[in-house]
């Protein structure tokens, strides 16, 4: 496996907010560090400004700030420092220049596409994606004139046969919810430049410590927040990382305008979840790694699809791009519903709910839970079945977790 997410250090022009350069650190140290502005109270933990305007001490100062941009805080809906800090950190973190932290990560997807695109553009984007995204791209945007194109992920050339000259986005999960497939993120980033398009890609199922599409010629990056930033299932929120130019100034400008902000406690939590990003994300992995091997073998079992296994199809391209091979898998029942509900239904210690990223094991039944509004043909389409079961791991002993699931299998 490639170590490159892990090991290289990260470059940060403004590591705290102050405009001065600082040494450079390992992401490890970013983490726990990066983004925090110490206020004149010497606070050692970050600081919460929990404020919806913010003062000027004279009226010039204020018609600066709001006529003129100079530096400094104006209302909340355009900025806060404890959101600040957060976006500051989690750019530093995936190699980006800007990050404007939202609501929620459908917040963000709408953010993108909205600044991103105009009537009669047109998107590509993969088959496989969250339940909400699909419908965001194929049923809401199209009502604004947005046309997609939507492809099997891990297809190259797929991909570079549905571009057209008013192709303006790329847009993919890599790893794909649910079904863990894989998109070759460099091919996709140089033929979406060869075509004057930009190339998005979520990267909520492996966070910045597994994998950085920027480094892979991506142009943004998208976050739900809500999964692995946070880490214990507390806030919602999402995140675009990317350019000044493209990020900082034509995403921020925009979301003043649209008001798809990120509330200040909740950039605090996500904060303190950075704090642990590291440590979290590789016991993640570490269980699994173990339970996808072990459902492999279960003869109760189909198939599973985790990266981590030879035979997941891109196996190879998850060692080039990922540092490790994520926390979310997905295996399949040859019963069907029937046999995936009960499953799920004779567990005892895992959580059911469709939420990830959490410390704690969760399990869903992604056709009639993340992706039960699609319509049959889009389910189909997104490679999703009746016998698809979806496990976040978390970090309980790895024993417990395959006891549980065993338990559950046993129902069958």
């Amino acid at each position: 496996m490639t170590t490159q997410s892990l090991k290289n250090n990260v470059n940060i022009q403004d590591f705290d907010g102050s405009g001065t350069q600082v040494p450079v650190y390992h992401p490890d140290t970013v983490a726990v560090r990066g983004g925090v502005k110490t206020t004149e109270e010497g606070e050692h933990s970050d600081a919460v400004f929990l404020t919806s305007s913010f003062m000027f001490p004279s009226a010039e100062a204020a018609s600066g700030v709001f006529q003129h941009g100079m530096p400094g805080n104006v209302y909340s809906r355009f900025s806060n420092p404890t959101v600040k800090a957060f976006e500051r950190r989690l750019a530093a973190l995936e190699g980006g220049e800007a990050c404007v932290a939202t609501a929620s990560g459908m917040a963000a997807c709408t953010l993108l596409v909205m600044t991103a695109l105009a009537a009669g553009d047109h998107v590509v984007a993969g088959k496989t994606m969250f339940g909400s995204t699909i419908t965001l791209f194929t049923k809401i945007f199209k009502k604004f004139s947005v046309d997609v194109t939507l492809v099997e992920v891990g297809d190259t050339e797929a991909w570079r046969a549905a571009i057209r000259p008013e192709t303006k986005l790329l847009f993919v999960e890599s790893p794909t919810n649910p079904c863990i497939d894989l998109a070759d993120i460099k091919a996709l980033a140089a033929m979406a430049h060869d075509n004057g398009a930009l190339l998005a890609v979520d990267n909520c199922f492996c966070s910045p410590v597994l994998q950085r599409p920027l480094e892979l010629g991506a142009d943004v990056v998208m976050h739900s927040a809500t999964k692995y930033l946070d880490g214990q299932g507390r806030a919602v929120g999402g995140a675009l990382v990317g350019s000044q130019a493209f990020v900082g100034e034509q995403v921020q400008t925009l979301q003043r305008s649209l008001g798809f902000t990120m509330g200040a406690f909740d950039a605090w939590i996500f904060q303190k979840g950075l704090e642990t990003l590291p440590i979290r994300v590789a016991k993640h992995c570490e269980n699994a790694n173990a339970l996808a091997a072990w459902l492999e073998q279960h003869p109760k079992v189909k198939s599973v699809n985790h990266p981590s296994l030879p035979s997941h199809k891109q196996h190879e391209l998850a060692k080039q791009q990922q540092s490790d091979f994520g926390g979310v898998l997905a295996f399949e029942l040859a019963g069907g519903r029937e046999a995936a509900w009960a499953v799920i239904d004779a567990t005892q210690l895992l959580s059911r709910t469709a939420n990830l990223g959490d410390v704690r094991t969760t399990i869903t039944h992604p056709a009639t839970t993340t992706h039960g509004r699609l319509s049959d043909e889009d389910r189909a389409q997104a490679g999703i079945n009746e016998g698809m079961i979806r496990l976040s791991v978390g970090l309980e002993h790895i024993e417990d977790i395959k006891a549980d699931l065993d338990r559950g299998l046993s129902a069958l």
